[in-house]
């Protein structure tokens, strides 16, 4: 069921800041949005057939500061995509994964996203994103 991995996703105190060495690296920012719901702006930059997610914390209280706070800046998360995000977290439920989300939520682009917890993962904080429909892009 999981496709590929979509991005890695890096928490930054700086998206500005951070972008910069990304763009010296020859990667451009394909989209940048403010995505209020988890609190973050998030700069896309694609690299082949994956992306990296540079994520920054627009709240004190939002989970990005919090992880900043506690580990710093650093990778966040990898984010496995998924052809039916719902069908995934029943199956995963039925495996007695632990999930944070156990409802796909809206994400940035338009996707679909939920998230596994750590505890099941070895310490990796997993996101399954299922891609906006190409109609509402």
């Amino acid at each position: 069921m999981i496709k590929r991995i979509a991005h890695v996703g890096i928490a930054t105190r700086s998206i500005a800041v951070t972008m910069e060495f990304y763009k010296s690296l020859g990667l451009e920012v394909d989209t940048l949005e403010l995505v209020k719901d988890q609190k973050v702006k998030v700069a896309v930059m694609k690299v082949g057939d994956s992306a990296i997610e540079l994520i920054e914390a627009t709240e004190e209280d939002s989970p990005i500061q919090r992880f900043i706070e506690k580990c710093d800046e650093g990778i966040h998360h990898i984010t496995f995509e998924v052809d039916n995000l719902k069908e995934q977290l029943k199956f995963l439920k039925e495996k007695n994964i632990q999930l944070i989300d156990e409802k796909p939520r809206r994400g940035a682009e338009g996707s679909l996203i939920a998230f596994i917890h750590p505890d099941s993962t070895g310490g990796v904080l997993i996101e399954l994103c299922q891609p906006a429909p190409e109609e509402s892009l």
